[in-house]
């Protein structure tokens, strides 16, 4: 066997290795009460192509956070996390057309607003209503989370 034979047989062995470790990280992370969701970061100000930017994703409830978790990250804790405390939901929207192919189908857009950064989250309908009934029931005092339009 030459090195080349060898260098690939190494590269397959680790993709293959990596490739099981996203799939054992999804499966725990759904059996531990995930849901699927995409998530979007939007910087402000600036348009985005339309499906550009969207990863998929798993989020996880912890008490007042929603732990988001990207599925090709090969990172153990969460690529982000959302305090409802400081989360705003500025719009809601239905996919565009360009959006289709990024996100599942019959999700929800909700275009939000977390300590002054602008994320996009897309949900299915259930998780979508999960989601809105866990901003629901925060802690008295803080019931506004849509932002009035005026």
């Amino acid at each position: 066997m030459g090195p080349t034979a060898i260098v690939v047989s190494i590269a397959l062995l680790l993709a293959c290795v990596c490739l099981g470790y996203l799939a054992y990280r999804r499966v725990r992370l759904m059996r531990g009460g995930g849901v699927d969701a995409c998530l979007r970061r939007r910087p402000a100000g600036v348009r985005q192509d339309l499906g550009a930017g969207w990863h998929f994703g798993v989020g996880r409830y912890r008490g007042d956070e929603l732990a988001w978790y990207r599925l090709t990250s090969l990172r153990p804790g969460p690529s982000v996390v959302l305090d409802r405390t400081a989360l705003e939901i500025v719009d809601r929207r239905p996919p565009l057309d360009g959006e289709a192919y990024a996100i599942p189908e019959a999700a929800s857009v909700l275009h939000c607003r977390i300590d002054g950064h602008d994320i996009e989250l897309a949900m299915a309908p259930g998780v979508l209503t999960g989601f809105l009934s866990w901003l629901e029931s925060a802690p008295p005092g803080r019931t506004a989370f849509y932002r009035r339009a005026g």
